[in-house]
């Protein structure tokens, strides 16, 4: 199996005439907290699709913990987490029913889903909530679930697509907090997200304009290449060089 988390290789998505994702190339390390960024139709989540098994490229080469991302799509998937920036989790039922439920969707043997399931609710502090329906939380709350349910089932890597959108900024902060720590044992961060403080909290980070990568080091190395100490002044002065809109 690869080390990395993560190789891409003049990775292309085309549509007809239209090229959504024009050869890109990267890697992403074991354990890394790695930031996806660009502005909307730059093809982050026409990528984010192909590396997730959910769509096959036109062309390059890419393994996704270790896996082929054209002949082993059923197996990328189950050693991936992923949380969409629309909350995916079922309003009807109730916090233990839906990590139950995901849980054994992910395969999860039923003894480890009842043991988890405790330490779940337990370190989320939602012991008296715990039959509560989903729908009744604050939408912070369903965002740090979700992502817990996203890594329930301890995944190689787990793919957050904007999993901070509408939420305050302390729940911004505490979320990360849940970041690191899943990182810390082992997990691969792959985010995307359209906040300038969170792209501060990768490791890396590679910003996309009109399908290409152009740009990919730490926060700290680009904000010297473009003489600045804001990345929110990377992301606008690379953004700005897009010709199209929409992903």
């Amino acid at each position: 199996m690869s080390e990395k988390a993560i190789e891409c290789k003049e990775l292309s998505k085309q549509f007809g005439d239209f090229k959504a994702v024009d050869q890109i190339t990267f890697d992403v390390d074991q354990g890394e907290i790695f930031g996806f960024l660009g502005a909307n139709g730059a093809g982050k989540t026409t990528a984010m699709r192909m590396l997730c098994g959910l769509s096959y490229p036109t062309s390059g080469e890419a393994r996704v913990a270790g896996f082929d991302v054209y002949k082993q799509q059923e197996q990328i998937k189950k050693n991936i987490g992923y949380m969409s920036q629309k909350f995916s989790l079922y309003d009807n039922l109730t916090i233990l029913e839906n990590i139950e439920f995901y849980g054994g969707v992910y395969g999860v043997s039923r003894p480890d889903i009842k043991i988890r399931s405790n330490e779940l609710v337990a370190t989320l502090g939602l012991e008296k909530e715990a039959k509560k329906l989903v729908g009744e939380l604050p939408l912070g709350w369903k965002q740090k679930l979700a992502f817990s349910v996203a890594i329930f089932h301890r995944p190689k890597i787990v793919f957050l697509d904007e999993p901070t959108g509408g939420v305050d900024p302390v729940t911004r902060r505490q979320f990360w907090d849940m970041i690191y720590a899943a990182a810390a044992t082992g997990i691969t961060i792959f985010v995307t997200t359209h906040y300038m403080d969170e792209a501060e909290y990768c490791n890396r980070i590679t910003v996309m304009v009109d399908g290409k990568v152009e740009a990919l080091d730490t926060p700290t190395k680009l904000k010297a290449q473009f003489h600045t100490n804001s990345m929110d002044d990377v992301f606008y002065e690379l953004a700005r060089r897009a010709k199209r809109s929409g992903d």
